[in-house]
């Protein structure tokens, strides 16, 4: 008979697992109302042990959501292939996965408390949101980018976290509608610049010229006929 032995972990390896574990109960509970203790009991270590390895409940929070940053930041690269709405869809799909399966930890992010209001974790989201508009603006092979497109795209970004944080209060309206709908308002913004605007108009023309006949876009331009016939 062979008995096993708990294998002794390194320090970055504790640590990469501690903050495995504090996501993970952020995914069912907010960031503050999950303790030290219930970390430590999860994963399997004493409460002591966890200050070994993080001065603070902070710091472990901070390293924890840096974490959530780096991936909830990674859902918007997508190959520039394709159609721009079609792109955009599935970068709108791969967002929602995350805020599906984050939920109490994403709403917490967003929205600030004494456990993700720190200097340091503001940073955070707002690394992603630069990220996000980066990767709008390669989309658009947009290197200079004009005020009205600036202002856009900053605009849907807002939208896109607005729109997810109300999708978790209940859940009412189906997710996928909201994926095809927030690319369509990426579209109807587009038009609404291109309006008061040459520099957006040709960006609008650019956008829609590859789309196909069963793209996202041409599916909004099908929807406003309808509704105006």
């Amino acid at each position: 008979m062979t008995t096993g032995v708990r294998r002794r972990m390194g320090v970055e390896e504790r640590r990469q697992q501690l903050i495995g574990v504090a996501l993970e109960l952020f995914a069912r509970r907010s960031p503050d109302e999950v303790s030290i203790d219930e970390i430590a009991a999860a994963a399997g270590i004493s409460r002591p042990l966890v200050y070994h390895y993080f001065p603070g409940k902070l710091s472990l929070y901070e390293a924890a959501l840096k974490r959530a940053a780096e991936d909830l930041a990674s859902r918007f690269e997508e190959p520039q292939q394709g159609s721009l709405g079609g792109r955009l869809l599935r970068v709108m799909r791969r967002f929602f996965d995350f805020v599906d399966e984050h939920g109490p930890g994403f709403s917490a992010l967003m929205r600030g408390g004494p456990a993700v209001g720190s200097s340091a974790t503001n940073a955070l989201i707002d690394s992603v949101r630069q990220v996000a508009y980066e990767q709008i603006l390669s989309h658009l092979r947009v290197t200079d980018p004009p005020a009205r497109l600036e202002l856009l795209i900053r605009s849907w970004i807002s939208l896109v976290e607005s729109t997810a944080l109300i999708w978790l209060d209940g859940r009412r309206v189906p997710r996928a509608e909201l994926e095809i709908q927030l690319v369509h308002d990426f579209a109807a913004l587009a038009a609404v610049s291109a309006a008061y605007d040459e520099e957006m108009t040709a960006l609008l023309r650019h956008m829609l010229k590859d789309e196909p006949h069963d793209g996202p876009f041409t599916d909004l331009a099908a929807r406003l006929i309808a509704l105006a016939s």
